[in-house]
């Protein structure tokens, strides 16, 4: 066995939702090493769908325009009766969050842009063909040994691993964690074809009892079918070219014409891990919960997995964040993952039903009320979707409702002008970590220096002024006192509306966008330094702030 190597951070797994967190954590200045059993990519019918959240996170890593090159953004979904009838359209109108809500890409292209990004970080190392064979952890660190092709076997030691290696985790068995839920007894055949032959800009659920299906558009001139299988009907028979031709017979004009590039047989499973953090490992993506895909959550879910914990992870390493803290990712994700399981498996039934009657019921009920204003707002804009927000956690709550109500949820992401015609989205602004934003005021003004060095430990150096929009050259809103930070402009009335909906004066945001904490201008000394000291390592276990600090600028900007 080889001599062992050492890295901070060890993630097991290099699909979508690793290469992701490694790219996170490459941009907060955290050496990290990802291993990987397979040499290459996946070639396969895989996930197609990401939100705004999941662009958002892209954006974080400074890789959501290189992703977005290869999505059609902003595509509705329709799901229609038995007798093909659209009784609901998804296209949500919002970009609260700064992205299109829908957008649709091919996984192989994306993963390989993600990998690409990894490029870009001298302390951020991919290995693949490497196959984790052991993993024991101590309260010091976690010891993993890795097999090669060649059955050479070298041993990693890290200060945390992070298992992001699928639904059949080795790292979840190895530690003996339970994977609670369901595998569903209907498979499904996913085919792929090139050189779409059907004019149908969107995703469609056929809600058809004969044979339920799935059809839509992928970007570069890509059409993908899913459907239905029944019991008896053998899987891999089913992928036979006659099969797949009889499959897309009723819905192409000549199926044998088509050029299918892939196909694959999956299985529907409805599990969530029993906890998602065991000691010094964490569990991310697949490996810690796993859906069907009927509201096209699968990958986003594990894309907030490793928005949560990559700054965590960093913050730990960094000396800013109690290391105990690291158990809030667990508190944070898990039952948001589970509301989403329970989400799509609802989807499921009610839009895979094979009893006639029932579909019958079904679509009469959904055709009769699809007209009320009410409800069709509510489907359009994807207001069934559960949004993440957490009570306990990293986050400061004060006893009043008004104010605790905001607090864990994911702030918006508005354009804002910080030099005269240049338009940029607020994250870009604020940058990779912890950011005070106010309202027309200075929240820091006359607070003590003690407040600015508990935040600068915190990685919140950078302040942030909002005004209203000014109009031509003239000065905008007045802003008293002398400010602290950068001073932006609200360029589409967008904040001027949330804070004085919230009535707040200030919000702490997190490096993965979510408010930590909120209040006025009279409470913000107070407020802030309570959370300070909630969430803080003490201080002779930090790292120098000056070189801490620096890691990071040094990797936003390397990032950016």
């Amino acid at each position: 066995m080889s001599a062992s190597v050492e890295a901070p951070v060890l993630i097991i797994g290099a699909g979508p939702v690793g290469v992701t967190l490694a790219n996170l954590l490459g941009t907060y200045g955290v050496r990290t090493l990802v291993v990987e059993r397979s040499t290459a990519v996946f070639d396969f019918p895989r996930a197609v769908g990401l939100d705004d959240e999941a662009l958002r996170t892209f954006q974080a890593t400074g890789l959501a325009e290189e992703m977005l090159r290869d999505m059609i953004q902003n595509v509705p979904m329709r799901m229609y009766t038995a007798r093909k009838q659209c009784f609901a359209e998804i296209l949500p109108s919002t970009r609260e969050f700064g992205w299109f809500r829908r957008n649709l890409f091919s996984q192989p292209l994306g993963e390989k842009t993600l990998r690409r990004g990894l490029a870009r970080f001298d302390h951020v190392q991919l290995r693949l063909g490497l196959e984790l064979v052991g993993l024991v952890q101590d309260e010091a660190g976690v010891t993993a040994t890795l097999r090669d092709e060649a059955g050479a076997e070298q041993q990693v030691r890290a200060a945390y691993a992070v298992a992001c290696d699928g639904g059949r985790s080795t790292v979840r068995e190895m530690l003996g964690l339970s994977y609670e839920g369901r595998t569903h007894p209907a498979k499904w055949v996913v085919i792929e074809c090139d050189q779409d032959p059907l004019d149908a800009p969107y995703t469609a659920l056929h809600c058809e009892p004969e044979r339920p299906y799935v059809c839509l558009r992928l970007p570069y001139g890509l059409r993908r079918w899913e459907f239905m299988l029944f019991p008896g009907e053998d899987g891999e028979q089913m992928l036979a070219p006659d099969k797949v031709r009889e499959l897309l017979g009723r819905h192409v004009a000549d199926p044998a014409a088509l050029n299918v590039i892939r196909a694959r047989v999956y299985t529907h499973n409805s599990r969530v891990a029993g906890s998602f953090v065991a000691g010094r490992v964490c569990l991310a993506g697949d490996a810690a919960h796993i859906t069907p895909p009927w509201i096209g959550q699968g990958l986003n879910a594990g894309l907030r997995d490793a928005f949560n914990l990559g700054w965590k992870l960093a913050w730990v390493l960094q000396g800013r964040l109690r290391p105990e803290l690291l158990a809030s990712y667990h508190d944070e994700r898990h039952a948001h993952a589970k509301a989403m399981i329970d989400l799509a498996d609802t989807f499921g039934a009610v839009l895979s039903q094979r009893n006639p009657l029932l579909a019958w019921a079904r679509d009469r009920f959904f055709m009769a009320i699809r007209n009320i204003p009410k409800v069709r707002d509510y489907v359009l804009q994807m207001k069934f979707k559960p949004m993440p927000r957490f009570a306990k956690g990293i986050v400061r709550n004060t006893g009043v409702a008004g104010r605790d109500a905001l607090v864990g949820r994911m702030f918006i992401q508005p354009n804002v002008e910080q030099e005269r015609g240049l338009s940029q989205k607020l994250d870009d602004v604020v940058g990779a970590r912890f950011a005070l934003l106010s309202w027309r005021c200075d929240a820091l003004a006359g607070a003590p220096a003690a407040l600015h060095a508990q935040l600068a430990r915190l990685g919140c150096d950078h302040y942030v002024a909002v005004r209203s929009r000014s109009k031509g050259n003239e000065a905008g809103s007045p802003m008293p006192g002398q400010l602290s930070g950068t001073v932006i402009e609200d360029l589409e009335n967008t904040l001027h509306f949330w804070f004085h909906g919230k009535d707040v004066d200030w919000v702490l945001i997190r490096p993965d966008r979510f408010i930590a904490a909120v209040g006025r201008r009279a409470d913000a000394a107070a407020e802030l330094g309570s959370f300070c000291e909630a969430v803080l390592a003490p201080a002779d276990t930090a790292q120098p702030q000056a070189a801490a600090h620096q890691s990071l600028v040094q990797a936003e900007a390397l990032a950016a």
